[in-house]
């Protein structure tokens, strides 16, 4: 494991070496911001998946934060930074500890950078670890966590909101899972190259 901070670049030697030995390039967003600006559609569908969660045991109103129809005010403390901080560590860290051998392994990068965080790892890994990976945040910070809460009755407003935020902050890793449940064959493997992303049959 490595703590860097910084996403890396690829590696051109490595890519010429990837597909010289039949690994697919994947189609997908070349930036971080028109991974976001395709995303947003998951960011709608995830919070609605998320506040479906919610409701199962309690409800959200803008009444429990001291809002009203007539006024709109947003206070933002050093509590909740910091809590905010927090999630995107817990996020990152529930991606982290999917991949195998992620302690040991020198090929496994994880880093924070000033639009959040993030791991990447160039471990070759099949597709449903990689589909483990990817959606581990969100289905255990936005779906589970949320139903376990409020059915011991722990559901508070603050952590109705930092559920719904990790939720809209999973979008990008939903477009992710589009990308590869699309194009990766079921026996595929995936491996990275920084930010780029490859995949391989099992039976090339």
């Amino acid at each position: 494991m490595k703590i860097v901070g910084k996403i890396p670049k690829p590696d051109e030697g490595l890519h010429e070496e990837l597909v010289k030995n039949h690994w697919t390039p994947m189609a997908e967003p070349t930036n971080v911001l028109t991974a976001t600006l395709l995303s947003i559609p998951f960011m709608v569908l995830n919070g609605l998946i998320s506040l479906g969660a919610i409701y199962v045991f309690s409800t959200i109103s803008l009444e429990e934060y001291g809002l009203t129809s007539d006024s709109f005010i947003l206070t933002i403390n050093i509590g909740m930074i910091f809590l905010l901080y927090l999630l995107v560590i817990v996020h990152e860290f529930l991606h982290f500890i999917f991949i195998p051998g992620f302690l040991k392994s020198s090929k496994t990068k994880l880093g924070l950078t000033w639009f959040g965080g993030f791991v990447i790892t160039e471990e070759k890994l099949s597709k449903s670890r990689y589909i483990l990976i990817t959606v581990a945040p969100y289905f255990i910070l936005s779906i589970l966590l949320p139903l376990v809460l409020g059915f011991l009755g722990l559901l508070t407003p603050t952590l109705k909101v930092l559920i719904l935020l990790n939720a809209l902050a999973s979008s990008v890793d939903m477009l992710n899972l589009v990308l590869i449940s699309k194009q990766v064959p079921s026996i595929g493997r995936i491996i990275s190259n920084g930010p780029r992303s490859y995949w391989k049959s099992d039976e090339v």
